[in-house]
């Protein structure tokens, strides 16, 4: 198969096209013809601290075209050759206190794929876990690629508890901050500003369902009081300095960006407002289905989120626009176009 790996170099060149034996499914396993793969922050973040040879890609879904023996974990489902599935990036042990209930990242040894332990989805196929599947249904094969990236939003937004009427403020419009604003837009939310430095991305902000949005300098004089709930969706340095000048007394901060870099804030800004701060990654199990649930009912697609489609032989360029300021939403990577 043809898969995109890790060089070790930098820029354009941080990845080459090569050929890598076909994948066979062991117990409890399914591979996945490849239809799309997500471009994550994360990934753009990760990508220079991995060795060369690395197939990474930890959003995606694609085809069933094999089936492991049904002894293994999950084995008792009733996935088919030819059935359309996303898969959680990451493999649990299936019989902890945290993959029982079906948070699975917190199992102490998950497996994570795309991130230089399993190899992922930037390739034709890719082996997955049965167990940590979903069936996506009455959408385009490459769209299913958005249910990782909608189950991240989700899980954010099921963190921040989010009560009638609260004023919201989503920080950064890239995938996550969209993915944010789209179940915010479905609940009992009042006013949710979305705060990025890209006219595309606030577009995409407004197309998500944000009811206004600004640029960064504007945020802390936008609501006197605070906000009562920010969710910071960037990942740099600077951010949660930023969600704590902008959040309201007594409330809730929820940081989904993933920061690689030492950061700096005052806590003592907290502790005066009596703030709630809740660290967040990846999701449960129900919520991947929910988003899967979400993606098949046609309540949110790829016009949305989707900015750029392209195959394997343009990964290295796309990570590197992606790496410097840009108006992008999500860019897919599809292994079938050319």
């Amino acid at each position: 198969m043809r898969a995109a790996v890790t060089t070790g170099r930098a820029g354009a060149d941080a990845f080459e096209v090569t050929e890598l034996p076909d994948p066979t499914p062991g117990p409890g396993d399914l591979v996945l013809r490849v239809a799309a793969n997500g471009i994550c922050g994360s990934d753009l973040s990760t990508a220079p601290f991995l060795p060369p040879g690395v197939v990474m890609g930890h959003e995606f879904a694609g085809e069933v075209v094999a089936i492991g023996p049904r002894s293994g974990p999950g084995g008792d489902t009733d996935f088919r050759v030819g059935d359309l599935v996303a898969s959680m990036p990451v493999r649990g042990c299936h019989r902890c206190r945290a993959c029982l209930a079906g948070d699975i990242a917190r199992c102490p040894s998950a497996q994570t794929l795309g991130l230089g332990v399993l190899p992922g989805a930037l390739a034709e196929f890719v082996v997955v876990g049965a167990a940590e599947s979903v069936r996506v249904e009455g959408v385009d094969p490459v769209e299913g690629a958005l249910v990782e990236p909608l189950a991240v939003g989700l899980h954010a937004v099921t963190r921040a508890a989010i009560a009638p009427d609260d004023r919201v403020l989503v920080l950064g419009a890239g995938p996550v901050g969209t993915a944010a604003l789209h179940w915010l837009s479905r609940g009992v939310a009042g006013e949710v500003i979305c705060s990025d430095p890209s006219p595309g991305r606030r577009a995409a902000a407004l197309d998500a369902g944000a009811s206004a949005v600004c640029v960064p300098e504007e945020v802390p004089g936008h609501v006197r009081d605070g906000f009562d709930v920010v969710i910071e969706c960037v990942g740099k340095p600077g951010m949660v300095a930023s969600a704590l000048d902008a959040v309201a007394t007594h409330g809730r901060i929820v940081v989904a960006g993933v920061c690689l870099s030492e950061d700096r804030f005052m806590p003592v800004a907290g502790v005066v407002k009596e703030v709630s701060i809740h660290f967040v990654s990846y999701y449960t199990r129900a919520e991947f289905a929910t988003a899967a649930a979400e993606l098949s009912s046609g309540a949110v697609g790829s016009s949305t989120l989707v900015s750029a489609i392209v195959g394997l032989d343009a990964v290295g360029r796309v990570f590197t626009e992606l790496s410097e300021p840009n108006d992008h939403r999500k860019v897919l990577v599809a292994p079938a176009v050319g």
